[in-house]
């Protein structure tokens, strides 16, 4: 890329850290991500490997130094893991990390490919360790797959981190449990409350848990303490004293998290969404396919940092449409 200064936004936020989505494919259909009969993009318009590679390559020159792989399930695509050998090599000559999100159904094949290929640290989807509701949630059968590819993960030096959405009438009363399992087992745990993108079957409303709430019950059994810690991402950390893991709160709706913004995502067909909430977009994937790919992808970030918001708008309420149409795993989980 011939423009290698950094990647400053308007309000003089410098963006370091990119989500970058491989594939919309899912091997599960959780309720409150998409519905059951998804129409999943043509191959086509996907990007290819070669091209997540030099967008990755380009990103890294504007100075993002951490790069989290997503999807729909990054795990499902097809040689995924060349892909990550080959950002890997980047691992201390402008990368600090690359790292993944997973729902762990794949785990127990590629844990220690991911770790020879440089990744040290895993976000796995985990919302129950209940098999009827984890059934009902992802509409498939795969917790035990789930749970030997954590442990997988773990034999082979990975760092876990367990991300659930706390979801009220469904894993609501089970969250403690869940609190303490990830912290006595080694693995940090982040709480989300749930996104309002893209439509899905039934009402989100029916199940928006305000996290404040989630606390206010884990301060009856835990003893939580404030800590400064940060993994690059927009959760807000606590030390579980009893357990001595960390759990994070993601709280888009009941409080804002933007100012410290310092992440843009590209989605599997190459679109650069300046912020999860918002439709401010930039086409990266026309820039590689011109004749002037460097010029052009490097004119693209600029554009993306000139149109990044500053905050994104998010509600919650009953008949409320999403906040955007897209899918999470459209955006890049």
């Amino acid at each position: 890329m011939s423009c290698s200064k950094p990647l400053v936004d308007a309000f003089q936020r410098r963006i370091s850290y990119l989500r970058l989505s491989v594939t919309d494919r899912c091997d599960l259909r959780c309720t409150y991500c998409m519905p059951e009969r998804m129409t999943f993009l043509p191959k086509k318009e996907v990007l290819s490997l070669e091209e997540l590679h030099k967008l990755g390559l380009g990103m890294i020159e504007r100075g993002i130094t951490k790069i989290r792989l997503t999807g729909g399930e990054p795990l499902v695509r097809r040689d995924v893991i060349e892909l990550v050998r080959a950002l890997g090599r980047k691992l201390g000559d402008g990368l600090d990390e690359l790292t993944l999100t997973t729902n762990g159904t794949r785990l127990e094949e590629f844990a220690g490919e991911l770790y020879a290929a440089g990744v040290r640290r895993v976000n796995v989807s985990l919302d129950t360790m209940d098999p009827a509701l984890f059934q009902e949630l992802s509409r498939r059968d795969r917790l035990n797959t789930v749970l030997r590819g954590i442990a997988a993960a773990k034999r082979a030096g990975l760092h876990v981190k367990i991300n659930t959405v706390a979801l009220k009438g469904l894993n609501q009363d089970e969250i403690p449990f869940l609190v303490e399992w990830a912290g006595t087992n080694g693995h940090d745990m982040t709480l989300i409350e749930t996104m309002p993108l893209g439509e899905v079957d039934g009402e989100r409303v029916e199940h928006y848990l305000p996290l404040p709430a989630v606390r206010d019950v884990l301060e009856q059994r835990f003893t939580l303490t404030d800590i400064d810690h940060s993994t690059g991402g927009p959760a807000r950390y606590v030390r579980v004293e009893e357990t001595g893991g960390r759990l994070g709160f993601i709280t888009p709706l009941t409080n804002n998290f933007c100012a410290s913004c310092n992440r843009i995502r590209v989605t599997a067909t190459g679109q650069l969404y300046a912020c999860l909430g918002g439709a401010e977009k930039v086409d990266l994937r026309a820039a590689l396919r011109s004749d002037a790919p460097d010029a052009n992808l490097a004119a693209a970030l600029d554009e993306a940092m000139r149109i990044k918001p500053e905050r994104h708008h998010f509600r919650i309420e009953e008949g409320a449409a999403p906040a955007q149409p897209r899918h999470m795993s459209v955006t890049g989980g």
